[in-house]
């Protein structure tokens, strides 16, 4: 699974803050300086690819703050966002 494309890194505006509040959604009862941190960097993300490579530190912040499988579970909700742009999860299990 690669980042968006650069056609696809920026949404229509109108899309942006809907991804940004999914995103922030992630985090709901998180409340220490490392989530305010990332909570802070989603707010500023301007593309889509930004939020892309956020997503990569949002998931290892929940699977050690949480547990690995909350993680999947919260960013699961994340990857409509990225159809199209994507083969499949790179957080999905790694069970066979």
């Amino acid at each position: 699974m690669t980042a968006p494309s650069p056609m696809d890194a920026a949404p229509p505006t109108t899309e942006l803050p809907a991804v940004r509040t999914d995103f922030l959604a992630c985090l709901e009862g998180a409340n220490d300086n490392e989530a305010r941190e990332l909570a802070r960097r989603i707010a500023l993300a301007r593309t889509l690819r930004e939020l892309w490579h956020i997503r990569a530190t949002l998931y290892s912040y929940l699977a050690r703050h949480r547990s690995q499988s909350e993680a999947e579970s919260r960013l699961q909700g994340l990857n409509h966002h990225f159809t199209g742009r994507m083969s499949r999860s790179s957080f999905a299990s790694l069970d066979p």
